[in-house]
């Protein structure tokens, strides 16, 4: 078997429809050799139809990751689909929720409830998730890849989702200093805005998403996933063994850009 990932075991979390980065995440592992299972969470029966449009239909895992529960018997899960002795060799990270009153220009009026909610679902959940999953990663490493929206900056309506977003990369680096010794590597992708589910729950998101269409300088197509999800499945690949505790910007340069 060829591929950039070839004979390498992935889980990809966040999938809910094929215009979702995540998705297209698994798509491209699969056609570069991995064998994927995906994670769902409350519309599962929505995640199976979704993982029947994949090349290989993929097995869907239910996973709350407020659930502790959920967390404690996913390596068994998984390990009832890959078989008892798996291991796995990379984990996708695309999760995120924000209460509405935590976004939509409401920052100063948020109670400290939703901003928890905020912050355990979009950054806690990076590191619950990854020791969750640490006895399957730490056979022979792997590549923990989440996904980011560039948290340098304020942006318009995005209020304590971006703040959620700021603690997920600074998780990221604390993981990646404490698991290198497992040969773990742990880094996120920050993509531009993509028209997914998750971005019609983001009140104001086309006023955020406009930005994208005057300041990339090489562009940036709203509608097309695949460039973010190809900078993650390089992340998974072993084409960057020593990177770690990065922030890759897949976003058409705009994150580099000035007034």
């Amino acid at each position: 078997m060829s591929g950039l990932l070839a004979g390498k075991r992935i889980l990809v979390t966040g999938v809910l429809t094929d215009a979702s980065i995540a998705f297209h995440v698994a798509r491209l592992a699969q056609e570069e050799g991995a064998e994927v299972v995906l994670t769902g969470f409350g519309r599962l029966s929505l995640v199976q139809r979704i993982a029947r449009r994949l090349p290989k239909e993929a097995p869907v895992i239910e996973l709350d990751v407020q659930n502790q529960e959920h967390l404690t018997g996913l390596a068994d899960a998984i390990r009832g689909h890959l078989g008892a002795d798996a291991s796995l060799d990379g984990v996708v990270h695309s999760i995120g929720f924000a209460p509405q009153d935590a976004l939509g220009g409401n920052f100063l009026n948020t109670p400290w409830e939703s901003v928890a909610t905020a912050v355990e679902v979009s950054a806690y959940s990076l590191k619950s998730l990854t020791m969750a999953l640490l006895p399957l990663l730490r056979t022979r490493g792997g590549s923990v890849v989440g996904m980011d929206f560039d948290a340098q900056v304020a942006w318009p309506k995005y209020d304590w989702m971006g703040v959620a977003k700021a603690a997920l990369e600074s998780t990221s680096r604390y993981l990646a200093r404490d698991l290198g010794e497992h040969n773990i590597r742990v880094n996120l992708v920050s993509a531009g805005p993509i028209k997914s589910m998750a971005a019609k729950s983001i009140p104001g998101f086309e006023e955020l998403a406009d930005v994208w269409n005057t300041r990339a300088p090489i562009g940036w197509d709203l509608t097309d996933p695949e460039p973010a999800a190809r900078g993650v499945c390089a992340l998974l690949s072993d084409w960057f063994p020593k990177t770690t505790g990065e922030v890759v910007h897949v976003d058409g340069g705009v994150h580099m850009m000035g007034a």
